[in-house]
């Protein structure tokens, strides 16, 4: 069975404003019309972070899934709910323990489908200092300016 993946939503400003380190592929508990949203591309992980407040649960915070137009207001979600991810219990401990240490957190990189079905993926991350960033965007300007010479010749 091959897995038919569809990237809906990334979060490009997480690699620029942590080292992200180990990811996981979490599930997430929606409701009927946030599926729907999801599907026709309608969320934004920009600002969203995971929570984590025990060794048993994990929680997506601040993600923005767009109502449906479609559903009646009686049937529509809230659009900045928090939403549960389905981790298994091993994972959730592991995350748990290594936000604990100071600088690290946990950060939504994307949201895709996967054989029909919404995954999110998350990475433990480290917190960039300034200089950090500066050293990204250079390398960045470095690898762009090489590209323009090789296009050039």
């Amino acid at each position: 069975m091959t897995d038919d993946i569809k990237v809906i939503a990334t979060n490009r400003k997480a690699g620029f404003e942590y080292f992200l380190m180990d990811k996981f592929e979490a599930g997430m508990v929606l409701q009927g019309s946030e599926i729907k949203s999801i599907r026709a591309g309608q969320i934004s992980i920009q600002e969203s972070y995971v929570d984590i407040p025990n060794e048993e649960e994990a929680w997506l915070l601040e993600a923005h899934i767009a109502p449906y137009e479609q559903a009646g207001t009686h049937f529509n979600h809230e659009p900045r709910r928090k939403r549960r991810l389905l981790l298994h219990k091993k994972q959730i401990r592991e995350l748990w323990n290594n936000i604990r240490i100071k600088g690290n957190t946990v950060v939504p990189t994307r949201v895709y489908l996967k054989n029909g079905r919404a995954k999110i993926e998350i990475a433990l991350a480290k917190g960039k200092k300034a200089y950090d960033k500066r050293a990204t965007i250079a390398k960045r300007d470095e690898a762009r300016s090489n590209e323009r010479a090789t296009r050039v010749r």
